[in-house]
């Protein structure tokens, strides 16, 4: 290449910055996407931002984990979020995507604890069920009693086991793009599966034929796909005392006079339970911050600062009210100086 194209070329980058940060600046309000599970959360956050003359409201979407991490990662600029709201940590795919388009400074920041729990209508049967149960309803195929592998013939919770309600299996949940998807396979489905033995011979023998089983879900009606709004699935809950939801802790809390958790091992999903790791369904939750829009787009370290305050995430706070189960003391302090300091995520953290 000539110099003068070099020169060109390296002009064309510096406008191309400097059109970004003007861009960016003309956007006086921070962009969120991301997860319908910490969407609540990241939402009162936003509006105390709001309140305290920090900035303009940030605007907050559902979108679901997977489509907030889509548009995240999509690039840098004045079109794309700052940050996204996340069920689950970023998957090494989506960081490679990030990295590919650009977007290469991802601060990662943990921000509490959620029960994934399974609810009914409070004037269902009390339900108990183990993973291994519900696996058996809900997996597209399921072993046979000499371990062969066979489409899943239990129409009722009761043909699974006699004790259990006398009820059609109708469990509604989230979408492939939902992170609380991806947690509900991880923690229910797979563990689940692993509960048989000839399955977790096979983990060890072929690990992706494994993974198909517990992956796939039935398609035969068993399962309802609700769409990425949560409170669709409540509103359906109270609609029908025979159906289950699939959902985060704060859904359920914030629908207790009309909602209950069901038992998973003998726990209950409740706060103490969930922080304390005995809830089978705890897992943790997060927001990815653009560091590059950071100090471009106003007021994002502010909206950083506010979310890892002991106001907001402490076991006291604002957002343990909206039912965020909180970190453990000495990891949040942990997870707020990190925040504060921008520390960017490096690639060998990803899985």
């Amino acid at each position: 290449m000539s110099n003068k194209l070099i020169a060109i070329s390296a002009a064309a980058a510096v406008l191309g910055t400097f059109a970004f940060a003007g861009a960016a600046v003309a956007r006086d309000q921070i962009r969120i996407v991301g997860s319908s599970t910490v969407y609540p959360f990241t939402t009162a956050v936003a509006e105390q931002f709001g309140k305290s003359g920090g900035g303009k409201t940030p605007v907050v979407e559902s979108t679901g984990t997977g489509g907030g991490m889509k548009l995240f990662c999509a690039g840098v600029g004045e079109a794309n979020p700052d940050i996204t709201n996340a069920s689950r940590a970023i998957k090494k795919g989506e960081f490679e995507d990030c990295q590919k388009n650009g977007v290469k400074d991802i601060v990662e920041i943990k921000v509490g604890i959620d029960g994934l729990t399974i609810a009914q209508s409070k004037n269902g049967p009390d339900t108990n069920l183990t993973r291994q149960q519900v696996f058996q309803a809900l997996a597209a195929e399921v072993p046979d009693k000499d371990g062969k592998l066979i489409p899943n013939p239990y129409k009722k919770w009761s043909d699974i086991d006699p004790s259990l309600p006398d009820v059609k299996i109708e469990v509604l949940g989230p979408p492939p793009t939902s992170g609380t998807r991806d947690s509900f396979h991880e923690l229910f489905m797979e563990k689940g599966a692993e509960a048989y033995p000839v399955l977790k011979d096979l983990k060890k023998a072929d690990s992706k034929a494994f993974d198909k089983v517990w992956k796939s879900i039935r398609t035969d009606g068993a399962y309802v796909e609700a769409g990425e709004n949560d409170n669709v699935i409540v509103q359906k809950l109270e609609a029908n005392k025979d159906a289950y939801g699939i959902f985060g802790y704060s859904f359920l809390e914030e629908n207790g006079a009309n909602l209950k958790g069901v038992s998973i091992e003998g726990v209950e999903p409740e706060y103490d339970a969930i922080s304390a790791g005995k809830y089978k369904g705890a897992r943790p939750l997060f927001i990815y911050v653009k560091k590059q829009h950071v100090g471009v787009v106003p007021g994002i370290d502010k909206f950083v600062a506010e979310y890892v305050s002991d106001k907001a995430m402490s076991k006291d706070g604002y957002l343990a009210r909206k039912g965020l189960v909180a970190l453990p003391k000495e990891e949040a302090d942990k997870v707020r100086e990190s925040a504060i300091g921008m520390k960017t995520l490096s690639a060998d953290l990803v899985n």
